[in-house]
């Protein structure tokens, strides 16, 4: 029943089509036959004047070879003028050879007159037709020309299939002013059709379940069918396969309907659908080779990681064990003060790896995406308090001092992260800095943002460092105070961080020396309430 009703919609749409197109053609029809007939008019009106002011017969004659001439210009087809040349012969005959006002005539070499006027009036209108006919082809081939090259241009514009079929589409439309059906090819099988139609009430037929088993088929084989073709003959559409060789990216369908493709119009329409074969096929290499570096990216990563984590675990987990055999062996025998210092050790290990297990989880977080900013407004002198609070029960050995700003300083940000950025540059300072060395904090306002500085008197950063110490896995070739090779996770953790709050961080030269690491955080405005 459905199949009927759908027949029934088409043959209607066919028949409202035809309609359509048969009045136009009359209506074209009679301008031409008015054209025809003005221009006859004013011809005999000028042929006329002429007679009354004593002009030779061959003057009439040539204004009547030039109105032929004019109706093969504006009229549509040569029939017009052809009846023009034999309607100016009988008007000629009629009104200006003796005996006027009849088709007789006394002279007999006025047969050979009429024979030249109409023989010239006919070449006359025939080559201006001929010409009116290459001017337009020449129009239309330098505008579908003018299309292809725009085609060229915009496809080499689109980053994406989606803009490339855009593109194609369009371009297709405004050449062949037919409506255009596009499957996309994905995964070996065709997505969702995408109509270019400027006829909303064809759209059901265009995309009927007929209509896709050609589009199907002509997946499957690789070869064009539907309308105008010896394959699913009764399809509203032409379909074609867009293809660099046997490599199907997609299915374009043309709206045929009663006025096949001319060969310029299939040339260029091959020519387009080359193009966009060509794009899609390299937009499918771009993102195969994106997708192949990421992929050799992160292998590249998560071996230098696991390379670091083996190699820099092994001295901590050595020293933790070995301590823990000789307590276990020899506690007995051993002072109070040596049990002591083998605790410590064991102690400082084990923060050690706690810090570098908290830095491991939250790059791994910012690196898939699932760390969350938790922003609240904090007062940035308790964060900081806390961060040095944490830092001195791990190091005796070093000055920390800290200098608060004279007013209170609020942030909007996630204490624990900067915290743990805090801990991160103190822990990078000692570890860079031999013992009793100074390490300063300071906290002041610039503009809408509070800026933080941690600053050592070591021997500060190179040159070459700077443009890298931000950068995962990167480590400087200064040897660590305390003999252990840094993962490189601190800083660029560091920098996640802080950008992610919306500030930026950056090292420079503490004078007379040493290393300075400054960030900002975005400042809120202290209000006080009675």
């Amino acid at each position: 029943m459905e199949a009927i009703k759908e027949r029934s919609r088409s043959m209607k749409g066919d028949f409202e089509t035809r309609l359509y197109q048969e009045e136009g053609k009359k209506r074209k029809a009679a301008a031409d036959i008015f054209k025809s007939i003005l221009v006859l008019g004013i011809s005999t009106f000028i042929s006329y004047f002429f007679s009354k002011r004593g002009f030779r017969e061959a003057n009439i004659i040539t204004v009547y070879i030039l109105g032929v001439l004019i109706t093969a210009v504006v009229t549509s087809q040569r029939i017009y003028s052809l009846i023009s040349s034999v309607i100016s012969v009988l008007l000629f005959n009629f009104l200006f050879t003796e005996p006027r006002y009849t088709f007789n005539a006394y002279d007999a070499g006025y047969i050979a007159t009429f024979l030249v006027m109409f023989i010239a009036a006919f070449i006359t209108s025939s080559l201006a037709v001929r010409i009116k006919k290459q001017a337009i082809q020449s129009a239309e081939t330098a505008y579908r020309t003018r299309i292809l090259f725009e085609t060229n241009q915009q496809l080499g514009q689109e980053q994406n299939s989606q803009g490339i079929i855009s593109v194609t589409c369009g371009q297709l439309e405004k050449l062949l002013k037919r409506d255009i059906i596009f499957y996309e090819v994905k995964n070996g099988n065709l997505a969702e059709p995408v109509l270019f139609s400027g006829q909303e009430g064809e759209k059901q037929d265009y995309l009927a379940p007929k209509e896709k088993r050609v589009a199907k088929w002509v997946l499957e084989n690789n070869t064009h069918a539907g309308a105008a073709t010896k394959t699913f003959s009764d399809a509203d559409c032409l379909y074609l396969s867009v293809r660099v060789g046997s490599e199907v990216f997609g299915v374009v369908g043309i709206a045929i309907g009663k006025n096949t493709l001319d060969s310029f119009e299939k040339s260029i329409m091959l020519s387009i659908l080359g193009e966009c074969a060509l794009a899609m096929k390299n937009d499918k290499v771009s993102r195969e080779k994106a997708a192949a570096a990421l992929l050799a990216k992160n292998e590249q990563l998560r071996a230098n990681l696991l390379r670091s984590i083996s190699h820099d675990l092994r001295t901590p987990l050595t020293s933790i064990s070995g301590n823990a055999g000789i307590l276990l062996s020899s506690e007995d025998s051993m002072d109070r003060e040596k049990r002591r210092q083998l605790y410590e050790d064991i102690y400082d290990d084990s923060l050690w790896l706690i810090n570098l297990v908290e830095n491991l989880l939250s790059v791994t977080r910012i690196e898939d995406g699932t760390m969350k900013l938790r922003l609240n407004t904090e007062l940035l002198e308790e964060i900081v308090q806390e961060a040095v609070n944490h830092v001195e029960k791990r190091s005796k050995e070093h000055k920390i001092t800290v200098h608060f700003s004279d007013s209170l300083l609020l942030v909007k940000a996630d204490a624990r992260l900067i915290v743990q950025v805090l801990v991160n540059l103190m822990d990078n300072a000692i570890k860079y800095t031999p013992a009793g060395s100074e390490i300063e904090i300071e906290i002041r306002l610039q503009g809408n943002m509070a800026e933080v500085s941690v600053a050592d008197n070591g021997s500060g950063v190179s040159e070459n460092a700077k443009a890298h110490i931000f950068e995962m896995f990167y480590t400087d070739a200064t040897k660590a105070a305390d003999s252990r090779r840094s993962l490189g996770l601190g800083l660029a953790l560091c920098k996640s961080i802080i950008t992610a709050h919306g500030g930026m961080i950056k090292v420079e030269d503490n004078q007379p020396h040493g290393a300075r690491f400054i960030f900002t955080l975005p400042a809120k405005e202290v209000k006080l309430h009675e």
